[in-house]
């Protein structure tokens, strides 16, 4: 939600930048691309890391069953 509020205000301001005629301070749209691409390289890392792990937390944390009784409860000779 921050996002969105985010970028309205920074829609808000461009806009009364270019009504008033000023000239932006940000950095042109090239830089602002590059830095998108920082911000997903920054995050693609531990995202593929977290896939890769899930299947194996998986089988891991999958408990083995065995079942075994005791020869003494097994056979009742008297």
């Amino acid at each position: 939600m921050s996002y969105l509020i985010s970028l309205g205000a920074g829609l808000v301001v461009g806009l009364l930048y270019y009504l008033v005629r000023v000239q932006s301070p940000a950095p042109p749209l090239i830089a602002l691309a590059g830095l998108l691409g920082i911000v997903i390289g920054e995050h693609a890392i531990p995202f593929v890391q977290a896939q890769i792990r899930t299947p194996d937390a998986q089988t891991q944390s999958a408990p083995s069953v065995t079942t075994t009784t005791p020869a003494s409860s097994c056979s009742k000779d008297k």
